[in-house]
């Protein structure tokens, strides 16, 4: 009786570098597989940093809820009339510390203004100066940074030591100081102040992030290659040191409107006949005891506001820390 014939084998390379006899039967379905037996090997379709970041902020409630809160801020501040229809400025001394009625869900202020229709129309001002500030904040301070960390040399000993001195300076009362003798109401003075201190702290997280990422083999590879400083600089450099940026920036954002505030309560940021959250936050905390509600709803929008802005930072910076994955 003839002896049963064993079925073709098949040699598969494993992980480990090893081999591993298969049936041929079994090698085909392993050859169709989209990365071998348990779907992670080499044949599954690679992710990006940006995509992986993206695919966990949409998971993190905390993002969820902080996107939702920053889109509704950013859509009344376009558009308060959506939600509040009555002219901030309207005022009436007959409903002087009223509280709340009919129509007026907030009461009244000192001067007898809708506190919910002010409160509404504060956040264009606050949202504007957070945007702008960050923004030119974080332009800046990337480029300077990013470029000294890249050369070196005296151009890195000199923005090191500019930074420094910013860094001495305190915040508020450089803000006293600047800023008391501007007599202007809109919001570039306070824009161009937080601008003027703020750069330094983004030079220094992008000079760092250069420095990190440009000792790395892949810029290391394109520079035997023959690539030229432009060229590493933003195709290799800037997409794999721009995350920590990002993330300063983000939290930053808040903490700019806070300053804002901050400012305007002290008289010496945004004026009178401004809409402004700080500006209403010093007007009542004098009439605190008799009329807490004037008090109560602009600084918690503004607690709201800037919170947000920090829960969105830590959200963005948990997704792109490649060391909590």
């Amino acid at each position: 009786m003839p002896e049963p014939q064993e079925p073709e084998r098949a040699m598969a390379a494993t992980g480990m570098g090893g081999a591993m006899d298969l049936a041929t039967s079994e090698a085909t379905s392993l050859e169709k597989s989209p990365g071998g037996p348990d779907g992670s090997g080499p044949s599954a379709p690679a992710r990006s940093l940006w995509s992986d970041a993206w695919r966990d902020l949409r998971r993190n409630p905390v993002f969820i809820v902080s996107g939702l809160i920053i889109l509704f801020l950013v859509v009344i501040s376009l558009w308060p009339s959506l939600i509040a229809s009555r002219n901030p400025l309207d005022c009436d001394l007959a409903n002087a510390q009223k509280s709340s009625a009919p129509g007026h869900p907030f009461g009244f202020n000192e001067q007898g203004c809708d506190v919910y229709t002010r409160v509404v129309h504060g956040t264009r001002v606050s949202v504007t100066v957070g945007v702008c500030a960050t923004l030119v904040v974080a332009l800046i301070g990337s480029v300077l940074g990013g470029l000294a960390g890249f050369f070196g040399g005296a151009w890195d000993a000199i923005l090191s030591r500019i930074t420094d001195i910013f860094f001495a300076i305190p915040v508020v009362l450089g803000g006293l100081v600047l800023l008391s003798v501007v007599t202007s109401s809109t919001v570039w003075p306070v824009v161009g102040f937080m601008v003027l201190l703020g750069w330094p702290q983004i030079s220094r997280i992008a000079r760092g992030s250069v420095i990190t990422a440009k000792h790395n083999d892949y810029v290391q590879a394109a520079r035997a290659l023959g690539a030229s400083n432009s060229r590493m600089l933003l195709r290799h450099i800037t997409p794999n040191a721009v995350a920590p940026v990002i993330v300063v920036a983000t939290i930053a954002l808040g903490t700019y409107i806070a300053l804002e505030a901050t400012l305007s309560y002290l008289g010496v940021g945004l004026k009178p006949p401004t809409v402004s959250w700080g500006i209403d936050i010093s007007a009542a905390s004098q009439y605190i005891r008799n009329a807490p509600h004037m008090l109560l709803w602009p600084a918690g929008a503004l607690a709201i506001t800037v919170l947000a802005f920090i829960m969105l930072g830590d959200a963005v910076r948990d997704a792109l820390d490649p060391k909590l994955r």
